[in-house]
C-alpha cells in the first residue's frame, strides 16, 4: 500500500539544550498533527489514498572519546563509551524540564552537539490522539476499512523493557540507548496512567507515595484540602481523580472539574508544587501485580523518589501494633518480576532514602535514640503473593521467615523496591504493623477501626515529611550510583 507521509525534516545539530528541545517539539507537533488531521478527515468520510505514517523525533549524540573523568562520580549525564547514542522521544512538552536538563548535562560533560531529527519508528494512531479527545467511532466503522490498514498501530516490538532490564545488547560502537524508555514505551505507559489512575500525566509529581489502603488516601485528601484553604506555601494545587483541581487560596482558590462517576482501579492524587516538586499519592490496592502495574507506568515519568507507605504483619513478638518497620532488605516471593529481574539480584537499601525516613520519624514523633527505636525497627521485609499465607503449614512458613531474619510481611514492598531498582528510581519502604498473625493478634473489624483512627495520620505525616526532606536534596545526589549498571543510559 502507498504511504502517505509529511515531507521529511532534516537532522539538525544544536549546542543549546533549549533550542534542541524546541526542534523536538516542532517535529512531534507536526507529525502527530498530520496523523490527527487524516483521522478527522476520515470521520468525515474522506479515506486517505494510502497508509498514513509519521515518525517519532529522534535525539542522538556522538562520543569520540573514552569516558569523561566526571563520570567517575556521576550516576547519569555521561556517555560510557565512544560511539553513537540514540533515543526516540514523545510528549516533549510534558518532558520539557527533564529533556532540557539531560541535554544540558551531556553538553556540559562531553561538549559536542545534540542532534535532532526524525526516527524510523512510526507513531501509532492511538498515541497520536489525546486520550481525552473524542472520536466518532460509528463513522469509522461505517467506512468498512480496518484502521490498522490506514494507520500504524502499537507494535509491541517497540515497547519492551530490554534497555531497563539490561538485556538489550547494542552493536559495538552503537547506536547505544540514550534513555531507558523509547517513545512508544513512554506513550504506552502515559495512556495506562490515565486509564488506571484517572488523572492526566501532567499532574504527576516527582515524589510518589504508594499505599495499599484507602484510609491513607482519605487522610491525604483531608490534609491537602486543609492546606489549600490555609494557603500552604509549598503547594499550589491539589488534583483528584477526574482531573478535579483545587487551587491554593493564596492563588485565588476555587475548584474546577467533575469527579468521575466510577472509581478508578488505582486512583492517584497530586499535591502539586513548582516544577513537579510536590507529592503524588496512589492507592495501588492489594497485591504485587498491582504494585508492578503502577510502578511500570509511573517509572516513565522519571520521578526522583518513590516510597511504599502501608500496613504489614509484624513477625516479632517484641513488636506492637502501630510500630514502624523501615525496610533495609527484601525477600522477594512476589514472583511478578522474576522474568525481568532475577531473584538472585540483591535490592540494596539507599542511604539517602533510609536517612530521610529515619529523620522524618524522629521529627514527627518527637522521639529520639532508644525511644525512637522502641517504635521503629529496621530489618527485612518478606513480600509474598499469597494473601492467605496464614492458612499454610505454619511450621514451614515460620521456619523460612525466621531463616530470612524478616521482621515484617506484606504483598507490595519488595515489588515496588525491585521495580525502583530496575528502573533507576530511588525507593524506600516504611510500613506500620497492623496485625501479628504468628502471635495470635489478627486484624479484627473493631480493632482495625481503632488502629486506623489513631495511627494513619502520624504514619502519613512521616511519609510526607520524608519526601520534603528528599526534595531538599539535589537530584544528582538523590539518584544513587547503586542503581546504575556497567553500560548505563546517559539520561536519568
Amino acid at each position: 500500500m502507498k504511504l502517505v507521509s509529511p515531507e521529511p525534516l532534516q537532522l539538525k545539530a544544536f549546542s543549546d539544550a533549549e533550542e534542541a528541545w524546541s526542534y523536538v517539539q516542532e517535529i512531534y507537533d507536526r507529525n502527530t498533527g498530520f496523523i490527527r488531521t487524516h483521522l478527522r478527515n476520515l470521520t468525515k468520510g474522506k479515506v486517505p489514498p494510502g497508509k498514513v505514517r509519521a515518525h517519532y523525533p529522534v535525539v542522538q549524540v556522538r562520543s569520540v572519546s573514552h569516558q569523561h573523568q566526571a563520570s567517575a562520580r556521576l550516576a547519569y549525564g555521561f556517555l560510557h563509551s565512544p560511539g553513537l547514542y540514540q533515543t526516540t522521544v514523545t510528549q516533549p512538552d510534558l518532558f520539557r524540564k527533564y529533556l532540557v536538563e539531560n541535554f544540558d548535562l551531556i553538553l556540559k560533560n562531553h561538549g559536542g552537539q545534540i542532534e535532532v531529527g526524525e526516527s524510523e519508528t512510526p507513531i501509532p494512531l492511538h498515541f497520536a490522539v489525546d486520550p481525552r479527545e473524542r472520536v466518532e467511532g460509528e463513522v469509522l466503522v461505517d467506512i468498512g476499512v480496518p484502521l490498522r490498514d490506514l494507520f500504524d498501530v502499537p507494535d509491541l516490538g517497540h515497547m519492551d523493557d530490554e534497555i531497563a532490564n539490561g538485556t538489550f545488547i547494542p552493536a559495538n560502537g552503537g547506536p547505544y540507548p540514550l534513555a531507558a524508555f523509547t517513545g512508544p514505551r513512554v506513550d504506552y505507559s502515559l495512556h495506562r496512567l490515565s486509564h488506571y489512575m484517572a488523572t492526566s500525566p501532567e499532574h504527576f509529581q516527582n515524589f510518589v507515595i504508594f499505599t495499599n489502603y484507602q484510609f491513607y488516601i482519605e487522610e491525604f485528601s483531608r490534609l491537602a484540602h486543609q492546606w489549600m484553604e490555609e494557603g500552604h506555601p509549598d503547594y499550589d494545587s491539589f488534583v483528584e481523580p477526574g482531573n478535579v483541581i483545587t487551587l491554593n487560596s493564596r492563588l485565588g482558590g476555587g475548584t474546577t472539574g467533575t469527579h468521575p462517576a466510577r472509581a478508578s482501579q488505582m486512583p492517584a492524587y497530586h499535591l502539586k508544587g513548582k516544577n513537579g516538586r510536590g507529592i503524588t499519592m496512589i492507592n495501588i490496592g492489594v497485591g504485587p501485580s498491582n504494585a508492578k502495574t503502577a510502578t511500570d507506568h509511573v517509572a516513565v515519568l522519571r520521578p526522583h523518589a518513590w516510597l511504599m507507605l502501608g500496613h504489614c504483619a509484624g513477625l516479632r513478638n517484641s513488636q506492637s501494633l502501630g510500630d514502624y518497620v523501615l525496610a533495609h532488605a527484601y525477600v522477594r516471593e512476589d514472583h511478578v518480576l522474576d522474568d525481568d529481574l532475577p531473584v538472585t539480584v540483591p535490592i540494596p537499601a539507599l542511604a539517602e532514602i533510609q536517612l530521610a525516613l529515619q529523620d522524618a520519624v524522629t521529627e514527627v514523633t518527637h522521639l529520639e535514640g532508644l525511644e525512637a527505636k522502641a517504635i521503629m525497627r529496621t530489618g527485612t521485609v518478606f513480600t509474598i503473593d499469597n494473601r492467605n499465607w496464614e492458612l499454610r503449614d505454619q511450621t514451614e512458613i515460620s521456619r523460612r521467615l525466621s531463616q530470612s531474619r524478616a521482621i515484617a510481611l506484606d504483598m507490595e514492598s519488595a515489588t515496588i523496591a525491585a521495580n525502583g531498582f530496575r528502573f533507576r528510581v530511588p525507593y524506600g519502604t516504611l510500613l506500620c504493623v497492623s496485625d501479628k498473625p504468628l502471635h495470635g493478634e489478627l486484624k479484627l473489624p473493631g480493632m482495625a477501626s481503632d488502629f486506623y483512627r489513631t495511627q494513619v495520620n502520624r504514619h502519613l505525616l512521616i511519609g510526607i515529611k520524608a519526601m520534603e526532606i528528599l526534595r531538599a536534596q539535589p537530584p544528582e545526589r538523590l539518584h544513587s550510583r547503586k542503581l546504575r549498571s556497567f553500560a548505563e543510559t546517559a539520561f536519568q
